[in-house]
């Protein structure tokens, strides 16, 4: 499959950053580590973002330094055992993806840039996540801690400065291969799910899992390099847990079930959710389900250049709060209410992550790609219902790149 993006795709990426960025300390950034799963095994590797998008490299501990108008590539060394097993790192590959010339081995590289640091004040790089983020309960990958040490190693008083405002600004505008690779991970996702969905397919899956399974094998038939994020299955009353990834239930007949997914294509992701009905949907089902389908339709309407996805959010919030009244589930619009059968935003920006990087206090602009996916969840009923698209903002609105995927509890 031809790529999407060139070596002219990341050095254009890091000119841009250079021109945002302004300053004339060096910048410094790190590729992610590998991390261990047990014993002597790692987990499949996952780069970090900013790092593939300035420099399209896959490898992990490679470093990238650009100052005063020239770059370089600093590569780990590797044992004679770890090339046996995991292969030399390709040098002239990663120059060529990179379009960086100059690439060193660990001690050349860094004996250069520790001379540099001798008669600079500040390093711009990306500042560390703490070691444990308590919010989403998992711990951050330590590359860019190490790197700070080392940094910091070499010249104690360094100042270090954040470029993470800068890439924020770079990477929500896609460009028109940005966009190419997540319209061909949107179809990928939207053709799997077409299939797996048929009437006579659905009615014979007894149990979460070989969804999963049937997603897995369609996305990677069709070319996508991987599963953008763990997929969700979710039959009946788990589908009011909005992360339900186990996906070991078992189904009733009459279950609705979520099926929230999305294919991987060079690193940009796509995000599609769909609630199908695996036998004949109920009266109430179908009245949830349609609730939902209005809500997002409100919010489609909202979406142009210069909105505020603050004031979206509520204006979305006020709606389903009339929704759920209609359906009986509230009296009162407040947001305690109405959060309590739709706990989660309505948005997200989308791009080489599935929830990307944005800046939510700034308005709305034409090349910005975000998701829109209102949800109600009725435990006491064991019904979840959630219907996700992805968004492209144009000059003149919106175009919903998703859209041909069907929205209806039964697809065919």
């Amino acid at each position: 499959m031809e790529s999407h993006f060139s070596s002219r795709f990341f050095a254009n990426n890091r000119q841009n950053l250079r021109q945002l960025f302004t300053g004339t300390a060096p910048i410094v950034i790190t590729a992610n580590g590998m991390l261990q799963r047990g014993g002597d095994t790692t987990y499949m590797f996952s780069q970090e973002a900013n790092f593939w998008y300035l420099t399209g490299i896959d490898e992990p501990d490679v470093t990238l330094v650009m100052d005063k108008g020239k770059e370089y590539l600093i590569v780990p060394s590797r044992s004679d055992s770890r090339e046996t097993f995991d292969g030399a790192i390709p040098r002239q590959a990663l120059a060529d993806r990179s379009g960086v010339a100059e690439i060193y081995d660990d001690i050349e590289g860094w004996e250069k840039f520790k001379s540099r640091l001798k008669k600079v004040k500040h390093v711009a790089t990306l500042a560390n996540p703490p070691a444990y983020v308590e919010h989403y309960g998992f711990y951050s990958n330590p590359s860019r801690f190490a790197l700070a040490e080392r940094i910091k190693s070499y010249k104690p008083d360094i100042d270090l400065l954040d470029l993470t405002p800068h890439l924020i600004r770079l990477r929500m505008i896609k460009q028109d291969s940005e966009l190419a690779a997540i319209q061909e991970a949107i179809d990928i996702t939207n053709s799997t799910i077409k299939e797996l969905a048929k009437p006579k397919k659905l009615e014979k899956y007894s149990h979460e899992f070989q969804i999963e399974a049937e997603l897995t094998k369609g996305m990677r038939l069709k070319g996508a390099s991987a599963h953008a994020f763990a997929p969700i299955v979710a039959g009946g009353k788990r589908a009011c847990t909005l992360h339900n990834i186990a996906n070991n239930g078992k189904f009733n007949k009459n279950d609705l079930v979520i099926i929230d997914t999305g294919a991987e294509v060079e690193h940009y992701a796509a995000d599609i959710t769909r609630t199908l009905s695996l036998g004949a949907p109920s009266k109430r089902q179908q009245l949830v389900h349609a609730a939902v389908v209005e809500v997002q339709k409100f919010a489609f309407d909202l979406l142009k250049p210069n909105v505020l996805m603050k004031e979206f959010e509520q204006q979305v919030e006020n709606y389903m709060g009339e929704k759920l009244r209609e359906l009986g589930l509230i009296k009162i619009i407040t947001p305690e209410h109405v959060r309590e059968f739709y706990p989660h935003a309505t948005s997200h920006f989308l791009g080489l992550n599935v929830h990307d990087i944005g800046d939510y206090y700034k308005p709305l602009e034409p090349g910005v790609v975000i998701t829109v996916e209102p949800g109600i969840y009725i435990k006491k009923e064991g019904i979840g219902v959630r219907i996700e698209d992805d968004v492209l903002i144009t000059p003149s609105g919106i175009k919903i790149l998703s859209n041909k995927l069907s929205r209806d509890l039964k697809l065919n």
